[in-house]
């Protein structure tokens, strides 16, 4: 957890989000601290990443605000994007490039100069275990290591705020160990959020777990807290519980 004197590094304030009919997200709040990991976890169409989407300024809110890093992604969207590593899901690759040469594009978008861009370039390669790959071209790679190489991607610049969508899909069990280990190193000196299917991960490598559905804010607190609420002691079976309790509750159906 954060100092108590430090801001937090993402501050969520009645965020709303409606595609004309559909209202995707509805007023969430939430912050989220240096050295916290959040599991951000729902149902599908729950509105998990349309939130990311607006949090890394992909998607522009209906209303409210978001704070990276202590800047407005509206007002200032260059410096607060500066500041976030972003896994979105189903991370879009150049396949002619080599996994090298596309993190070089990367740091040159980054614009990371020198000493300090070969440095990092090598530190992500090794650190992800890309080292075998590295002359292979993206298109060529399995789906495990195109993983990798986006969350390769969302590191070389070391930010402040990590955003990952679905960061150990289509890996092995070894790879879900390395990335999560990898996070976990990570925590200390960042704000991460994780939106996650794989209720497992949130007992693994989460600080905090949030759950939302329709778009609204259902739960905000540890996994220990979760696991608590559960007569199985599973956390399949509470989020179940919450997610399927809200929808009969709004008479609607039950999302899958």
């Amino acid at each position: 957890m954060s100092d108590n004197n430090e801001k937090p590094l993402i501050e969520i304030k009645a965020l709303d989000k409606r595609f004309g009919a559909i209202h995707a997200v509805r007023g969430i709040s939430f912050s989220v601290n240096k050295g916290e990991v959040l599991g951000f976890l729902g149902p599908n169409g729950a509105g998990k990443s349309t939130t990311m989407k607006m949090i890394t300024g992909f998607l522009e809110p209906t209303s409210g605000n978001i704070s990276v890093a202590g800047y407005d992604i509206e007002v200032n969207p260059i410096e607060a994007k500066e500041k976030i590593g972003y896994l979105p899901e189903g991370a879009p690759l150049y396949g002619e490039m080599t996994v090298l040469s596309f993190l070089n594009f990367i740091a040159d978008i980054r614009k990371m100069h020198g000493q300090y861009r070969n440095r990092r370039i090598e530190e992500v390669i090794q650190k992800i275990h890309l080292d075998t790959v590295r002359d292979q071209t993206l298109e060529t790679l399995s789906k495990g290591y195109k993983r990798r190489v986006g969350v390769a991607h969302a590191l070389l610049h070391d930010p402040e705020v990590l955003i990952m969508d679905e960061p150990t899909d289509g890996l092995d069990p070894n790879q879900k160990h390395e990335v999560r280990t990898l996070i976990h190193d990570m925590a200390k000196e960042k704000a991460i959020i994780i939106s996650t299917h794989i209720l497992e991960e949130v007992d693994a490598v989460c600080t905090r777990a949030i759950i939302i559905a329709s778009g609204q804010l259902l739960f905000d607190g540890t996994p220990q807290t979760l696991l608590e609420m559960s007569p199985s002691g599973k956390l399949e079976d509470v989020f179940r519980d919450i997610t399927t309790r809200f929808y009969e509750e709004k008479g609607m159906a039950t999302h899958s």
